[in-house]
């Protein structure tokens, strides 16, 4: 358990609440919020899907590794990493390095539901999004649950619950420069 850890760190499969939980959470602790997707897209003046197309998703995963190491080197920030940043040792090292990990796990089921109108992520151009999704699960929450420090079940709760319940599990063990976030 990371209970010094400079920053909260968010991961977990697409659709999990990652982003919407974190600006949340940043908010209710007044610090600072980044989704790791998101400000790469900004930097880049191009979405993930242009950059899966042109780059590859090799490519994709070098920026979104210097980008993740720039952002871990803040403070008192809450970060939202894309579902694929596990599979990278190095971005894993990265994470539990500087962050205090929180996993909001989600089964497929959900996930489909969550993301039934989602047109903008590159690993759902697929025709059976049911397979691609269950195929990265049986890959990649393993990687997850290992690199986790607090694992938070993302479903059956509206957002105000799933909220309070996060602030409270993180509070619970994470307290970075002697700050009381109470």
């Amino acid at each position: 358990m990371v209970a010094t850890a400079k920053n909260i760190v968010f991961i977990g499969p697409m659709g999990s609440g990652k982003s919407t939980i974190g600006r949340r959470i940043a908010e209710s602790l007044s610090i600072g919020f980044v989704d790791c997707d998101q400000e790469l897209e900004l930097r880049l003046g191009v979405d993930v899907n242009l950059i899966f197309d042109i780059e590859g998703e090799s490519g994709f995963r070098e920026r979104e590794n210097r980008m993740l190491t720039e952002l871990c080197n803040r403070e008192d920030t809450v970060i939202a990493t894309g579902g694929g940043v596990v599979m990278s040792a190095a971005n894993c090292a990265i994470i539990r390095q500087r962050g205090f990990v929180v996993y909001l796990e989600i089964p497929v089921a959900a996930q489909l539901d969550r993301l039934y109108l989602d047109k903008k992520r590159p690993l759902l151009q697929t025709p059976d999004r049911n397979e691609k999704l269950e195929a990265l699960a049986a890959h990649r929450n393993p990687l997850y649950q290992q690199l986790a420090d607090l694992t938070i079940q993302s479903t059956n709760r509206s957002l105000a619950t799933m909220t309070r319940l996060v602030r409270k599990s993180i509070l619970d063990v994470w307290t970075p420069n002697g700050r009381n976030y109470a």
